[in-house]
């Protein structure tokens, strides 16, 4: 604990490894799990294929369990 799954368009390798590395240290900095307990994964989804694999499937399934949806904080 905790499993991080990130959904998104495909970016070039240093900007991912960037992006994990800052989830990771926010993790250990608030959460306060050891590092051992973190696992976080990328899985890059093309834009044409968006909606029909993450919006329809994950997204309008779970908007209550959203933080931020659209930009918009429910919280």
């Amino acid at each position: 604990m905790p499993y991080i799954a990130i959904k998104c368009y495909p970016k070039d390798e240093e900007t991912k490894k960037k992006v994990v590395e800052k989830i990771n240290e926010v993790f250990l900095e608030f959460w306060g799990c050891p590092q051992g307990a973190i696992t976080i994964s990328i899985e890059e989804v093309a834009p044409d294929e968006w909606n029909e694999k993450v919006v329809k499937t994950e997204i309008e399934p779970n908007k209550d369990k959203m933080m931020i949806l659209s930009g918009k904080r429910n919280f």
